[in-house]
Order: structure tokens, then C-alpha cells, then sequence
């Protein structure tokens, strides 16, 4: 892969990486200033979330699994200026933990996933979209 889609994956993976640590803040910094950033996911609530909205649905995701871990493979980026593409198969697992019984169930998905990032001093996250591979 060259340099500059290289560079694009490692800011997925250091936004990865802040959402495995729990660094809220860091998460929260990574996405675009833009006011039309926007994200899907495969996990309710379903519909387009901007900046905000996503922020607090990933803080509330993150705090009921433990263990969390992931893997990245099958990248794809395209870079055109200071617009990048990033395509991707994510492999998450973790503990989902019911606080109320003090319960867990151990997951695994597979997903697909695109980012959509733009060049604002560093590769900052303009879009993301997650979509379950069924099975």
C-alpha cells in the first residue's frame, strides 16, 4: 500500500485503538469539524447520526462490552487530495456485559466497514458506515 493510504490506516487504527482504550476524548477529536459528518451502523438506532449523536452511541457501546478487541484485514484506500476512502473488514469480540444480572455473553462479529476521512491538519473521520456480514 502506498505512504498516503498507509497513513490513512493508521488513523482508522488509532481511532480503533481509542475506542479500545476507552479514550472518549481521543475518539471524540478524530472526527471532523465538518458539520456534515455523519455515520450508519448495523446497531440500533438505526438512521444517520451526525458528530454528536455517534459519539455518545459509541461511549454507551463501549461501556457494555469488556475485553474488547478487534482486527482489520481486506483494506482498501483511495486517496484523492485531501479526501480519503477506506474500505475494510472488521472482526470485533468482547464480554457483553448485563450490569443488571451481572451476566456476560461473549460476541464476535464480522462487519463491513467504510470510512470516509478528510485531511483537517491530520486524517480526521467525515463518515462511517458499519454493516454486519450476515452469518
Amino acid at each position: 500500500m502506498p505512504a498516503e493510504g498507509a497513513g490513512v490506516m493508521d488513523a482508522v487504527r488509532a481511532y480503533l485503538e481509542a475506542g479500545k482504550s476507552r479514550d472518549f476524548a481521543a475518539l471524540r477529536s478524530m472526527h471532523s469539524a465538518d458539520p456534515a459528518f455523519s455515520s450508519f451502523s448495523d446497531v440500533p438506532p438505526y438512521g444517520m447520526h451526525d458528530a454528536e449523536t455517534t459519539s455518545v452511541l459509541e461511549e454507551m457501546r463501549l461501556a457494555a462490552i469488556s475485553d474488547y478487541g478487534y482486527r482489520v484485514s481486506d483494506e482498501r484506500v483511495m486517496v484523492r487530495g485531501e479526501m480519503a476512502v477506506a474500505a475494510f473488514t472488521l472482526e470485533q469480540s468482547g464480554m457483553l456485559v448485563d450490569n443488571k444480572t451481572f451476566s456476560g455473553e461473549s460476541v464476535t462479529t464480522v462487519s463491513r466497514a467504510t470510512f470516509v476521512l478528510v485531511r483537517e491538519g491530520t486524517w480526521k473521520v467525515a463518515h462511517m458506515h458499519v454493516s454486519r456480514v450476515p452469518g
